[in-house]
């Protein structure tokens, strides 16, 4: 121990409980309460992120880990959309002016570059991104190819080697308005990766004959030799630059999933690897080596679109995901959904599949874990989505009675019994239900309506009418009157009529935002009007797992269910939500949960 305090100049501490933060990091203490000798050390780990919205192999990206973008690419055919990542979820952004696969990138989410690729032939097209829209730049590059390596930012890129029908040595410099040739690299490859700025730049693997494991360091003018990594493989993604790099994935020729660390002389084998081994995907190529994002590419059978975040360092990251619920004692689907994820209710529904359809009155109560019977509802009933409130203060209204038929019923909840309140003023079922008990919101219903109508605790009357028309939409469970918002639904008959329309309510009228990445009806939501959760539902062909998540502006991609779902309740927080019942199963449960970190402790044994 003096010799541990002479290097480190800090003695082993005495502690009843670990540090929670950062400084501890290299250090160790005793733990008197588990009687064991601790540290902090640093993890290199890959952790799930969502899902791309299109699955795609051989195409571009740009950005970090926390603001990506992809483009290109195939889908097929030849693809123009670009998708952005913020670090949570993707959102759709501005297509290419060319669709196009085996392009270059370079840049930030909001300065990219898109140059060259393959469109049925080479092309030296290049194209500047604002961060909302895709601008032709009247430079082409001297040498027209496809599946190259680019790095830089958008006004000093780098193209470096690709194929032009045969295997190129080419380099050329983009200053932001025009490609200048400089010089040449070692080896002519295709499909290598690049990462780094145009003076720092690193460019590996690929394949030209054979597959090749070979490095170039690029410093702006010349570029010399470096390591070879450890496993050959072309198609794969990288991070950081010619001093700190990574490799990951690839072909070799099979899939592959390692991850390699550059230390600007030599490749090491890095234990973390990709859950999903592919080559032709995508990467942040202005990521530092500590923290990288992959995304898309082809696994062998498919294309995906699977997202990896890549971490080093003293956290442990839990990626956000659904995960198993307590199961539901009676199970049903279009059942009435409130509460929070600790604390919630779930009312009605129907346990029957058509043509025989048995509205329940069974009212059960969520304590974060289980799931226990409470009072029934005086009035049986199904496509009970108008739901709102509180476990100790909710509210039902609307619906199908067994009659059956549309029914006006409200029903007013205070944890374990049910009490008759004002009817809507137009019965129907269906319904977006939000607020709370006092103070209630329903939009649209069945019959594709638009009505919107407000609850004060003792009757309805009706407000403004939607923009569209529609129903089985879904809504922020915990919004308020005066501020929610509604989403997807059925705006015509039949299929494709799915809609992904999103309006937002501020207490008078409705507004038109910005709609979901994917059409569905048969969906559930929660949270508020400026952090919603929709997920599952049915995009009129499958039922689905899809998930998206609305920051107040736009969606982009959450974490899918563990199964695909449809007609289930939902309720609770955008970080702290719950899909109740559905079609798949009745009595399932599921809960969402965010990402989050915790340091990376560990015991220090004799072994």
């Amino acid at each position: 121990m003096t010799n541990y305090k002479n290097i480190f100049g800090k003695p082993v501490k005495f502690l009843a409980t670990d540090p929670d933060n950062a400084e501890a990091e290299g250090q160790i203490w005793y733990n008197s309460t588990s009687d064991a000798f601790k540290s902090i050390v640093a993890l290199e780990a890959w952790s799930s992120g969502a899902p791309l919205t299109t699955a795609r192999n051989n195409f571009a990206g740009a950005g970090t880990q926390t603001a990506g973008l992809g483009f290109g690419g195939y889908e097929p055919p030849y693809s123009s959309s670009t998708e952005e990542y913020n670090g949570s979820g993707w959102a759709t952004g501005g297509a290419l002016n060319t669709a196009r696969a085996g392009l270059g990138g370079a840049g930030l989410q909001t300065s990219a570059l898109g140059f060259g690729g393959d469109t049925g032939s080479v092309t030296g097209a290049t194209e500047e991104y604002d961060g909302s829209t895709w601008t032709t730049s009247p430079g082409s590059m001297n040498t027209s190819r496809k599946y190259m390596a680019g790095f830089g930012i958008q006004t000093a890129a780098v193209s470096a080697g690709g194929n032009t029908g045969s295997d190129s040595v080419a380099t050329e410099e983009y200053n932001g308005s025009a490609w200048t040739s400089v010089n040449n690299m070692a080896t002519a490859r295709r499909n290598l990766v690049g990462v780094g700025l145009e003076t720092t730049g690193l460019a590996f693997m690929g394949q030209t004959t054979t597959v090749l494991n070979s490095t170039e360091e690029y410093d702006g003018t010349n570029w010399t030799t470096g390591g070879n990594l450890n496993t050959a493989r072309f198609e794969g993604g990288g991070a950081g630059d010619n001093t700190s790099a990574l490799a990951f994935g690839g072909y070799t020729p099979t899939v592959s999933s390692a991850t390699e660390n550059y230390d600007g002389t030599s490749w090491s084998t890095s234990p973390a690897t990709l859950s999903t081994a592919r080559g032709g995907l995508a990467y942040s190529n202005q990521s530092p080596s500590s923290s990288a994002l992959a995304f898309g590419g082809f696994d062998g059978t498919v294309r995906t679109t699977v997202t990896e975040e890549y971490n080093k360092s003293i956290n442990v990251i839990t990626a956000a995901a659904w995960s198993a619920g307590g199961s539901l004692n009676t199970g049903r689907q279009s059942a009435g959904g409130f509460g929070i994820q600790t604390a919630a209710a779930l009312a009605g529904g129907n346990y029957g599949v058509p043509p025989t359809l048995l509205g329940v009155a069974n009212t059960e109560n969520y304590d974060g874990s289980s799931w226990s019977p409470s009072g029934n509802l005086s009035t049986a009933r199904r496509y009970l989505t108008g739901a709102a409130g509180t476990q100790t203060s909710g509210l039902v209204f609307g619906g199908f009675d067994a009659a059956p038929g549309a029914t006006a019923a409200t029903e007013e909840y205070d944890g374990s019994s049910w009490t008759a309140g004002g009817n809507l003023v137009n019965a129907r079922g269906n319904i977006g239900g939000s607020g709370t008990q006092t103070a209630a919101l329903g939009a649209g219903g069945t019959g594709r309506v638009a009505f919107s109508e407000e609850y004060n605790g003792t009757s309805w009357s009706e407000g403004n009418n939607l923009n569209t028309g529609r129903s089985l939409a879904a809504s922020s469970k915990n919004g308020l009157q005066t501020a929610s918002l509604v989403f997807g639904g059925s705006s015509a008959p039949g299929a494709p009529g799915t809609s992904s329309a999103t309006e937002s309510y501020d207490g008078t009228s409705w507004t038109t935002v910005n709609s979901m990445n994917q059409a569905k009806d048969l969906s559930t939501g929660a949270g508020t009007q400026t952090a919603a959760l929709s997920f599952g539902g049915y995009d009129g062909a499958v039922t689905i797992s899809n998930s998206e998540s609305w920051d107040g502006t736009i969606w982009s991609t959450s974490p899918s269910l563990g199964t695909a779902n449809n007609q289930q309740a939902g309720t609770g927080l955008q970080t702290a939500a719950l899909s109740i019942g559905g079609s798949s199963p009745l009595t399932a449960t599921e809960e969402f949960n965010p990402e989050s970190s915790a340091l990376n402790l560990k015991t220090l044994t004799t072994s």
